[in-house]
């Protein structure tokens, strides 16, 4: 895996997940939209500090390591932001 593909798979599960939070809002306007907000702002900040993990990766481990750690990442931090999109709708 390429360090292109590693950033359009961010750009594209974040993008994803923030249709998803907007979806959410319009299907639920009785729902607080102040919580999506802050979904969207997380999301947004996971992206921004993998992009920052991308551009500047560490010397002292192997790049295959490095970026795999990163993709998992990337999975767990929007597993997590998916749990929480979840419990919004409860």
């Amino acid at each position: 895996m390429n360090l292109r593909d590693i950033k359009k798979d961010i750009e594209f599960l974040v993008g994803d997940f923030v249709e998803d939070c907007l979806l959410f809002a319009m299907l639920h306007p009785e729902k607080d939209i102040t919580a999506v907000e802050g979904l969207i702002n997380e999301a947004s900040d996971l992206a921004d500090s993998l992009f920052d993990k991308v551009n500047h990766p560490a010397k002292d481990v192997k790049a295959r390591t490095y970026y795999n750690r990163i993709g998992a990442d990337l999975l767990t931090g929007l597993d997590g932001l998916c749990e929480k999109l979840s419990a919004l709708a409860k």
